[in-house]
């Protein structure tokens, strides 16, 4: 439990972009509002010691990194680019994406060498440049801050090295992928040097952020069976310790109820029906305590 105290731990936020509205989602479900009206960068949660900047993604990285901020939600592959040195405390499973490497759909891609004494185009410089490295591939990386995806197209580079999320922007860009060099989600990442405090704080905040997160892939299941098959449906539902079983009042019947993971959940499903459950019921969770 947060003590009561003036420490606020503060955080630095996607002001706007793919991040951003995940990002608020989560801070509203785990009970961390804030008052955002009227386009403001700094804004207090009330009920929780919190503070929250909202910034540029590629500003939040450093903006850790100094201190100005105690921690920060940002990509992995904005964090990865700017090479701070901060410590990756969750990944939060949204913003999912990967940076991959593109060419022309006329062109024929022979493997990683092809790309060999091109001009290859990208937001992520840093990243490319170890990639090619490994690779042992002497290609000229050309920096652009946007619009990565016509630099084929207008002659200005033979490649593209940029986030791939759906692909139907390299599609409209006569593009095709051709190798990922990382996948990227967003993550929190703190200043390696938080006070005892607010490491506190930031221990609370990620209890409500794994109780939601764990929430969202998991649903709560109750059913009857034939009190025979009981042993048989508990070994595929185990629940988070066991399942609950309660007689019902039919004779030679009883009630289980336990949770499922969202990934399992067909699968399951066919499997309780073989065994002989009735009246299966699905229910979302709200939060759940692990």
């Amino acid at each position: 439990m947060i003590k009561d105290t003036e420490t606020i731990l503060r955080i630095a936020l996607q002001k706007s972009g793919r991040l951003h509205d995940d990002s608020m989602d989560l801070m509203n479900r785990s009970g961390i509002k804030f008052n955002t009206g009227a386009g403001r960068l700094v804004a207090q949660s009330t009920g929780f010691p919190v503070e929250a900047l909202f910034l540029r993604d590629d500003d939040i990285p450093q903006t850790v990194y100094d201190g100005v901020a105690d921690i920060g939600i940002v990509g992995e592959n904005e964090y990865a680019e700017k090479g701070y040195e901060l410590e990756i405390v969750k990944h939060l499973n949204f913003g999912k994406c990967r940076l991959s490497l593109a060419i022309p759909k006329s062109e024929h891609y022979t493997g990683v060498g092809w790309f060999d004494g091109k001009k290859v185009a990208t937001s992520y410089p840093r990243i490319l440049k170890k990639f090619f490295e490994e690779k042992k591939i002497q290609a000229e990386i050309h920096e652009i801050a946007g619009s990565v995806e016509i630099a084929p197209g207008i002659g200005l580079a033979d490649a593209i090295f940029d986030i791939v999320s759906s692909g139907s922007t390299l599609v409209a860009n006569s593009l095709k992928e051709v190798g990922v060099v990382m996948y990227s989600q967003a993550v929190v990442v703190a200043n390696k040097n938080l006070e005892p405090e607010k490491r506190e704080i930031l221990d609370q905040m990620l209890f409500r952020f794994n109780s939601v997160m764990a929430s969202a892939t998991n649903k709560y299941v109750l059913l009857n069976a034939p009190n025979e098959r009981v042993k048989d449906i508990v070994k595929i539902l185990p629940g988070m310790k066991s399942p609950t079983v309660l007689p019902l009042a039919q004779e030679g019947w009883s009630s289980i109820h336990s949770v499922i993971s969202e990934e399992q959940f067909w699968e399951v499903i066919d499997q309780l029906k073989a065994c002989g459950a009735e009246g299966i019921l699905i229910i979302p969770i709200e939060k759940m305590i692990l």
